[in-house]
């Protein structure tokens, strides 16, 4: 998200101060480590990683902006003494031959602090006002989706506001700040889609403010091996029986779900029994907030973070990725451990994915 704020603030200073002065000069955008007003200078670890020293020049400018602003015509004059490690930043000026330092005419700064209030704020309305589900049906217009929730798997049809932001999944990344630029073209049936807006008073429509889609899959299998330095696992996927590698990197949501809640998820989705009557009600540790059963998404994002290191060969995992380079190798967006209830078939010892999906994690979090 910080990416895309910083892009708007490059476009909108360039427009404020010229198009001729920025073809001349560069912009070096990333987080403060250290400063040092007495030599003018700001130390940034990049966004692309290495670290650049900003000196800046006699008659440079400082300006702060808020996150989401689209100009710098609300941004307030600071001093470098205003700058505080862990700001973003963006420089405009020379690039030394080496492109480890820059001589600064401007420095766009957006504080630590603004920058976490908008991201909690964003992500609050997401999980107020969004959902996560899979395109049954597409046209020009509007997309139809199955979005799964505490009572089940409700249909929802998703029309885009007139100034809807529309963003795709970039290939191999779960970054949701990845998602480039789109269209409600592109996206087709069996997309996941996770989507932003309001709901109709019976909750059958939603006027989105922005949708992002993507192509994914889904599996559900048991750990063949395990390599926790490179981040790679190889299973064995149960419908196919087929191996598949895993790879995962620091984006990856991992968690394990404790045994009282997967046990309680496994009731609450098994098939009725005879009569109409459903296998019982989840125990108080499945439900969402207030014992009321909230967003299946929600309630996952309530089980324990693991790593590689936590999981051992033969443990069941369910994964949600990005198709890699091979149809055999996935990224991991989200993987779930823990789901041996989950996934076995009453009276059996076989295990399945079902009907289960982890679409609530797409894309890791807004």
């Amino acid at each position: 998200m910080t990416s895309n704020i910083h892009r708007r603030v490059v476009y909108a200073a360039a427009i404020l101060f010229g198009s001729a002065l920025f073809a001349q000069t560069t912009s070096t955008v990333g987080v403060v480590t250290k400063i040092e007003p007495g030599s003018q200078q700001v130390v940034v670890k990049t966004d692309q990683g290495p670290e650049v020293t900003v000196t800046m020049q006699p008659n440079a400018r400082y300006a702060r902006t808020k996150p989401g602003e689209t100009s710098l015509a609300n941004a307030s004059t600071i001093a470098i003494t205003d700058i505080a490690a862990g700001d973003r930043v963006l420089a405009r000026g020379k690039a030394s031959d080496d492109q480890k330092s820059v001589l600064a005419t401007l420095i766009v700064v957006m504080s630590k602090g603004d920058i976490a209030q908008k991201q909690a704020a964003e992500k609050a309305d997401w999980d107020k006002r969004g959902v996560v589900g899979m395109v049954t049906a597409a046209s020009p217009t509007e997309i139809a989706l199955n979005v799964r929730g505490p009572g089940g798997v409700k249909p929802l049809i998703v029309t885009p506001a007139s100034n809807a932001v529309i963003r795709r999944y970039a290939p191999e990344s779960v970054k949701f700040e990845d998602a480039k630029p789109s269209t409600l073209a592109e996206i087709k049936t069996g997309d996941q889609v996770r989507a932003r807006g309001d709901k109709t008073p019976d909750g059958g429509k939603m006027t989105a403010d922005e949708i992002v889609s993507g192509s994914f899959k889904e599996i559900a299998a048991t750990i063949i091996s395990i390599d926790t330095a490179q981040n790679v696992m190889k299973v064995n996927d149960l419908a196919t029986k087929k191996p598949v590698t895993i790879r995962l990197n620091g984006d990856s949501n991992v968690r394990k779900l404790p045994l009282q809640m997967a046990q309680g998820l496994a009731t609450q989705n098994r098939p009725p029994e005879p009569g109409g009557r459903a296998g019982g009600p989840p125990p108080e540790g499945a439900r969402g907030p207030g014992g009321r059963g909230g967003d299946l998404a929600q309630r996952l994002e309530r089980a324990p973070k693991v790593t590689l290191a936590d999981l051992k060969n033969g443990d069941a995992i369910i994964v949600l990725g990005t198709v890699g380079t091979a149809p055999d190798q996935l990224m991991a967006i989200t993987m779930l451990a823990g789901v041996e209830p989950i996934l076995t078939k009453p009276g059996t010892r076989e295990m399945q994915l079902g009907d289960w999906s982890l679409g609530g994690g797409l894309g890791g979090e807004p």
